[in-house]
């Protein structure tokens, strides 16, 4: 889709109605969490303070649904209102941080997918004295940046994990699946992955919007090399799409993942998925507006100057049906 540049007032205003307009479900949603905590004795009394958190989600990703639920129950716990906006273009994702510091909040989440793009707003955040937190994408950024801790995965480490695993599985050839160029976080998991690996390691680089070519290139790759009998995809819709491009290549092909999803949680029982590595994404939004909330209040930070660690977590098809229960309520 073309897009085309906005005067500079006219791209103020409009995001600003964006980041109020992202973020009005979540709020209703995170006032009726609060009320709720209330009831049930669990709010604090600290003032309404307002977090705004910023992702490079793209539309529809369940993934971010799930850190965003987090975030929800901490905000309601915390007596915090919640501002919730993401975009997966770079640019508008630093326009919208931007829009969210001139909104003075109390507090700001940032996700650093393509870390050294948000540099000089993050710089403007600290010079405004907002306090910054970083989740998801990005350890290597945060302390750069000057975000207080990095809450996540480490992704180098979380793909040496998942290359051991593929060894200790005995898999001779590895296909690891890219959907988003550019992302710093999933270059790291296979090349993570690689180094830890003894058999043949390939990339494969697909549009991650557009499942039916990734589908297609897939299966081609794999049709094309008989050497490979492993998938490695690096997020639930994309492990979905992996398993059906194995059925359109017609032979024995393991499919292993990054993250969990529906799917993949009925893949493991199946014995159609070998594994998933998990970083708990609830965790992470959770962890992070209860981080602000806790600096804002007592100064507190986590960590030692060290990221904060949701995982890796390897799950197999024994963790698959404790695991269910809480996939299909959204929050794993």
């Amino acid at each position: 889709m073309t897009r085309f540049p906005l005067r500079p007032f006219c791209a103020a205003l409009v995001l600003t109605v964006a980041l109020t307009g992202c973020s009005s479900t979540g709020g209703r949603r995170a006032e009726q969490a609060r009320e709720r905590a209330r009831a049930a004795g669990g709010a604090v009394d600290t003032p309404r303070w307002r977090v705004a958190m910023v992702t490079h989600a793209g539309a529809g990703d369940a993934f971010w649904d799930i850190v965003r639920k987090g975030a929800e129950q901490a905000a309601a716990k915390d007596n915090i209102t919640l501002l919730y906006s993401n975009d997966a273009q770079t640019q508008n994702q630093v326009q919208l941080v931007q829009a969210a510091i001139d909104q003075r909040v109390d507090g700001l989440l940032v996700t650093l997918a393509k870390g050294d793009a948000l540099g000089p707003v993050l710089a403007n955040a600290k010079a405004a004295g907002i306090p910054v937190i970083s989740i998801n994408s990005g350890q290597e950024f945060s302390a750069r940046f000057g975000a207080l801790t990095h809450i996540g995965q480490d992704e180098t480490v979380a793909g040496q994990t998942a290359g051991a695993t593929l060894d200790t599985r005995g898999r001779k050839g590895v296909l690891c699946v890219i959907h988003e160029q550019g992302n710093v976080g999933q270059e790291q998991r296979c090349d993570g992955a690689r180094s830890k690996f003894g058999g043949q390691f390939q990339t494969l680089y697909v549009d991650g919007v557009n499942m039916p070519d990734a589908r297609a290139a897939i299966s081609a790759k794999l049709q094309a090399d008989p050497a490979l009998d492993t998938v490695l995809t690096l997020s639930a819709p994309v492990a979905a799409t992996g398993l059906q491009a194995i059925q359109d290549a017609r032979r024995p092909v393991e499919l292993d993942t990054f993250d969990l999803g529906t799917q993949v949680v009925a893949g493991l029982q199946a014995g159609t998925v070998g594994f998933a590595v998990d970083q708990q994404p609830y965790l992470q939004g959770y962890e992070g507006v209860d981080l602000l909330w806790l600096y804002r209040y007592n100064l507190d930070v986590l960590g030692g100057g060290k990221p904060v660690l949701t995982g890796p977590q390897v799950l197999t098809k024994d963790d698959a049906a404790a695991l269910a229960q809480y996939v299909a309520r959204g929050t794993r």
